[in-house]
């Protein structure tokens, strides 16, 4: 069940290119496909320091956990510069928030073969569950405001 899932998996991100078989390729060789954003998820650029602070982590081991408790979504990360949450098509026409920078239609971002869990390149943090399930934006939003507050010494 778990390798059919997965294939479901990697077929609908890969579906999201004009040539899902580069993805393919790319995964095969154990480097990230480069996918087209606004088409079946946008993303959300995530500072780690952001992220971090949130969660009151700073270890890669307790990540995966939080974050899932968190997001509830596949976050991916770009080696240690920057984190992906990605959410539903549309987020990031609609998303105001002053922290995370957002990938939306014609944008790109380098998605990983769903068993790169890291710790390092660019690898899965928590993989998509299934074709279609994405972290809800208000959550993501959410986690980027505490790690700020968190940051700046503001009370919560």
């Amino acid at each position: 069940m778990r390798e059919h899932r997965g294939a479901a998996i990697s077929r609908w991100l890969a579906s999201s290119t004009e040539h899902p078989e580069r993805a393919y390729e790319d995964w095969k060789r154990g480097t990230p496909a480069v996918l087209r954003t606004g088409v079946r998820f946008d993303a959300v650029r995530m500072p780690p320091q952001l992220v971090h602070a949130a969660l009151g982590t700073a270890t890669a081991d307790d990540l995966p956990a939080a974050l899932k408790g968190q997001l509830d979504g596949p976050v991916i990360a770009d080696w240690a510069t920057c984190y992906y949450a990605l959410v539903p098509v549309g987020t990031c026409a609609a998303w105001r928030e002053p922290v995370g920078t957002m990938r939306g239609a014609g944008g790109w971002v380098g998605v990983p073969r769903l068993d790169q869990r890291g710790p390092d390149g660019v690898h899965w943090i928590t993989p998509a569950a299934a074709p279609g399930h994405l972290c809800r934006p208000d959550y993501v939003a959410a986690l980027l405001h505490r790690g700020r507050a968190r940051l700046e010494g503001i009370p919560q």
